[in-house]
């Protein structure tokens, strides 16, 4: 896999997509992917209906030079794939420590990439850190599979409030202790 830095930002190569940063011009599929209910719902964070400019703002917020998150594109580009096929974010949340967070647009699920996306993050640690957690809805045991196929842990049940759902919403938390 070959790195590269854009704006203090690691580009990763996996052979199905690159990572990269995210860029002004993703913000129409992320828009036209994050508006879908199925996507919205398996998040915290994005609402549904999405309102008019969260998606420019979330990528200016992402790009910006003081962010704490580093989000980026699983980009097919270069390899005969969709452009985007989905995003996957490190998020500093205390310490030494981030938080994992991903979703593939529906037209790509059960394709892997998630599971390649969180495998090369992992093994490239580009924010360094020793432990990086991870949290699931328990309604969605895919996403708990792509956890575990990529060596987190299980460490308990907890709760957190879904945006789309406007509930709290019982999850699983994983934890992955890096090398």
């Amino acid at each position: 896999m070959k790195l590269e830095s854009i704006s203090n930002q690691l580009v990763i190569e996996t052979p199905r997509f690159t990572l990269r940063p995210l860029q002004k011009s993703d913000a129409g599929l992320i828009e036209l992917y994050a508006s879908d209910k199925r996507i919205a719902r398996s998040t915290t964070s994005i609402p549904h209906p999405l309102p008019p400019g969260t998606t420019d703002a979330y990528i200016a917020r992402v790009t910006a030079d003081d962010r704490n998150e580093d989000v980026w594109a699983l980009d097919g580009n270069a390899h005969g794939h969709a452009e985007l096929l989905g995003v996957v974010g490190l998020l500093d949340i205390d310490g030494n420590q981030s938080e994992i967070g991903y979703w593939i647009a529906p037209a790509f699920w059960n394709t892997g990439y998630a599971s390649e996306a969180i495998k090369a993050l992992l093994a490239h640690n580009p924010r360094g850190r020793k432990s990086i957690f991870a949290e699931v809805f328990q309604d969605n045991p895919a996403s708990a599979r792509v956890l575990t196929n990529a060596g987190f842990e299980y460490i308990g049940d907890a709760e957190t409030h879904s945006v789309a759902r406007g509930a709290n919403v019982e999850t699983w938390t994983y934890i992955k202790k890096m090398s």
